[in-house]
């Protein structure tokens, strides 16, 4: 399902040699919900079935995320800026920063800079720890505050000497299969929101 601004997988379900298009995923209260092309008679409540996902659609969110975990550092580490919010599609992505000034060549430097640290190669890791560590990690407080008292182990997505978050979305295992990060455009949203938009390639 769509979150934390990362779309959706979609694919197909097969059972019994029926191949039904998956076209949507939601969560609906507690639920996965798989939306079907089409519907789904032929298969019942408990019936086992194979899902496949879309995996060019999914690779390239894992790609457009992690690039995502770059800019931001990035924007933080040299411009101060913190994300604010975002969104990943197959095709693009959008974040948006707290920066005072509408400058592109901000958004230009930071493109650059990102594209210099998928060059490196650095391996992407991925680990849980309990919530109490978590915290005393600065630059993930904020984040690892918000959770609900009841979430004790946090997923830490770590670019060793780039940035280290809580999250639980999907991500490559090595920042040199992102590719190259490419600026489609940049838009001024008002004061202290600035809106980058970009693609990774090929």
């Amino acid at each position: 399902p769509r979150s934390g601004g990362v779309a959706n997988d979609v694919g197909f379900i097969v059972k019994d040699g029926s191949r039904y298009e998956v076209v949507d995923v939601l969560f609906r209260d507690d639920d996965v919900v798989h939306v079907v092309r089409g519907g789904t008679s032929g298969i019942v409540v408990g019936d086992e079935v194979l899902g496949v996902i879309d995996w060019g659609r999914r690779y390239r969110l894992m790609r457009l995320h992690t690039a995502a975990h770059i800019i931001t550092a990035i924007f933080y580490r040299d411009y101060k800026a913190l994300i604010t919010g975002g969104n990943v599609y197959p095709d693009y992505a959008y974040d948006d920063y707290s920066l005072e000034t509408f400058d592109k060549s901000v958004f230009e430097d930071v493109i650059r800079k990102a594209n210099e640290v998928i060059k490196l190669g650095v391996e992407v890791r991925i680990y849980w720890l309990d919530r109490e560590e978590a915290l005393k990690i600065p630059g993930i407080v904020k984040l690892a505050s918000r959770m609900p008292p009841q979430v004790s182990r946090l997923r830490i997505v770590e670019i060793p000497g780039i940035d280290i978050q809580a999250d639980g979305g999907p991500h490559v295992k090595n920042v040199s299969e992102v590719g190259e990060v490419v600026m489609i455009r940049v838009e001024n949203k008002g004061r202290m929101r600035k809106r980058l938009y970009y693609t990774v390639r090929p």
